[in-house]
């Protein structure tokens, strides 16, 4: 239920510029996700260590391989700092920054979609 969750805010953040779009609720959607812009690198470090829980404790699916990425992307910020491998994080989301709004729907995708299974 926690990876679900976490996928749906993930997903939410991502698409924080193109949530206008939607007809009926988009402008209440983008309030929501520019709000919790704000929190965003800390969003996406508990999104990592959600992810990587849930892989340590026996379940590697797709929802956990999506929110370990989209968490990283998130968690840049914070997870540069890292010593050891903190420059290759930055490395691998700067290469999946180009990707953000694609990785935000599937994000969202699969978050309501394990959420609804």
């Amino acid at each position: 239920m926690l990876v679900e969750l976490m996928l749906i805010i993930c997903g939410l953040v991502l698409l924080a510029g193109s949530l206008y779009l939607i007809p009926a609720m988009g402008k209440y959607l983008e309030k929501l996700a520019k709000f919790l812009g704000g929190f965003q690198a800390v969003i996406g470090v508990i999104a990592v260590i959600v992810a990587i829980w849930d892989m340590i404790d026996g379940s590697v699916g797709l929802g956990n391989v999506v929110l370990l990425i989209v968490g990283l992307i998130l968690g840049v910020s914070i997870l540069s700092a890292l010593p050891a491998i903190g420059k290759y994080i930055a490395k691998l989301t700067k290469a999946l920054g180009a990707f953000q709004t694609i990785l935000g729907i599937i994000a969202l995708i699969v978050g309501i979609w394990m959420l609804i299974d």
